[in-house]
């Protein structure tokens, strides 16, 4: 039975109802999970030993938080979990600009009410998903935006510019007794960055030159790139004194982590993902360029290498196999022909250093390269090849192609003297499109091996020795 809510303040005295300040009330729910070992934040995957608990200290200090990270480190999904530490509703005195808390009202609206109706004034309910608001620091963001201005149309319907209510809340008075949170805070200019002092540690604010005394109830909580925070000056040291907590987030610090994210956060289709398999090791290659790519020094490192490329290419690599399905009508596996498909999905979430122009496509060809003989020489000696290498000496010649059909692949791999058993061996499948794969894979490594010669043609590559 859905139990009713109060709707008057006499009802909701009388249901025994306690209040909370926004930080108590943060601080309580996770001190519940955490006495209940309940798994707090359980989709922010790489962060359990490092940014969590750090994340955890300033809620049970009760510390406003900025996060420090280059871009695609879960900085924002971090900050929106926190709604999951906040109470499924909390009442406020209705028609309230700024949720103002029945017992302890802030506003003269709200005040003159309580005066007025007593026990009667209408109480409403406000979900916690309405209790996170979020601003995009940008040049043009004002004062008014975020803390309010004097409303003309109140003035013209015959308010004092002295009167309280004359005043148009901003966006963040319009989020007390929640979660607000400031994106790239480096980028507020100064004059915004000082009205911001106050209301972090006074809670006073002045508008239009009309000073209130207004306790705003919040948690707030602030974004920023380290490169803006500490090196440029782009943020005045007063206003990075007030927050209680900075901490620090960082990439996946191994392939599995960031494959596992991959899984999490890649856009699904039914019809590709029952179509299209896609073998361990293509997935670790996507993994290890995007690894490669933080660690190269032709990438630019202060802006950051996103989780956004890992996910991106391998959607990119499931798409290509996907369309190979539909031009030779049969499933099929990513391979490492289709990893030149990559190349426009990397691009645009890497800045480069300053390079010649038209070499951008070489640097991220030669990281995937590196990539594959990276995952290809963890998973194989090239003593195992011995017999197909003969072969090869002996006048073999392979081709492959994103377009060529897996059945023509398997006529030439039943051709070769014990290849088959080594694939099915190698991939731990018999699926015909998973060895395709392999095979492809076998013979990129032994290419950059150089045990092998690879002919580049329009449409397809030649192997030979």
């Amino acid at each position: 039975m859905t139990k009713t809510l109060p709707t008057t303040l006499g009802e909701l005295k009388n249901s025994g109802y306690i209040s909370k300040p926004i930080k108590s009330e943060i601080r309580n729910n996770l001190v519940k999970k955490l006495t209940q070992t309940d798994n707090v934040f359980p989709n922010i995957i790489g962060f359990q030993n490092t940014v969590i608990p750090q994340i955890q200290n300033a809620i049970l200090a009760g510390q406003d938080i900025i996060l420090l990270g280059e871009r695609g480190q879960a900085k924002s999904r971090i900050i929106r979990n926190l709604l999951d530490l906040l109470d499924d509703e909390i009442p406020y005195v209705q028609g309230s600009d700024i949720n103002d808390d029945p017992f302890h009202p802030i506003t003269s609206f709200a005040k003159n009410l309580i005066n007025e109706k007593g026990d009667d004034t209408p109480i409403k309910w406000l979900e916690k998903e309405k209790r996170y608001s979020e601003k995009l620091a940008t040049p043009d963001v004002s004062v008014s935006d975020l803390i309010g201005e004097i409303d003309p149309i109140k003035i013209a319907e015959g308010r004092y510019l002295s009167d309280e209510l004359a005043i148009h809340y901003g966006m963040i008075p319009r989020g007390n007794r929640g979660i607000f949170c400031i994106n790239e805070l480096p980028d507020l200019t100064e004059r915004i960055q000082v009205s911001l002092f106050n209301l972090m540690q006074e809670r006073d604010i002045q508008i239009k030159g009309f000073q209130i005394r207004l306790p705003l109830d919040m948690l707030i909580v602030a974004t920023a790139n380290p490169e803006d925070y500490t090196n440029r000056g782009r943020i005045i040291t007063p206003l990075k004194d007030r927050y209680g907590a900075q901490i620090r987030t960082h990439y996946p610090s191994s392939i599995e982590e960031e494959l596992t994210i991959i899984e999490q956060e890649y856009k699904k289709f039914d019809d590709s993902k029952n179509s299209v398999l896609v073998p361990d090791f293509m997935r670790e290659i996507i993994a290890e360029i995007t690894h490669l790519s933080r660690k190269s020094p032709e990438i630019n490192q202060g802006s950051g290498v996103s989780l956004r490329v890992s996910i991106a290419n391998f959607e990119t690599l499931i798409s290509q196999a996907f369309r190979r399905t539909l031009i030779t009508k049969s499933n099929t596996s990513p391979r490492i022909c289709d990893l030149e498909f990559l190349i426009p999905s990397t691009m645009g979430k890497v800045e480069l250093e300053t390079v010649e122009e038209g070499q951008e496509t070489t640097i991220i060809t030669n990281i995937i390269s590196r990539s594959v003989l990276n995952i290809f020489n963890s998973k194989f000696n090239l003593e195992l090849f011995e017999s197909l290498l003969d072969q090869f000496k002996n006048g073999l010649l392979v081709e492959t192609g994103p377009e060529i059909p897996d059945a023509e692949y398997i006529k030439e791999i039943e051709k070769i003297t014990g290849l088959s058993e080594l694939l099915i061996k190698f991939s731990d499948s018999k699926e015909n499109s998973i060895k395709v794969s392999m095979f492809e894979f076998i013979l990129e490594g032994l290419y950059l091996s150089k045990k092998l010669n690879k002919n580049i043609n329009k449409d397809s590559e030649t192997y030979s020795v």
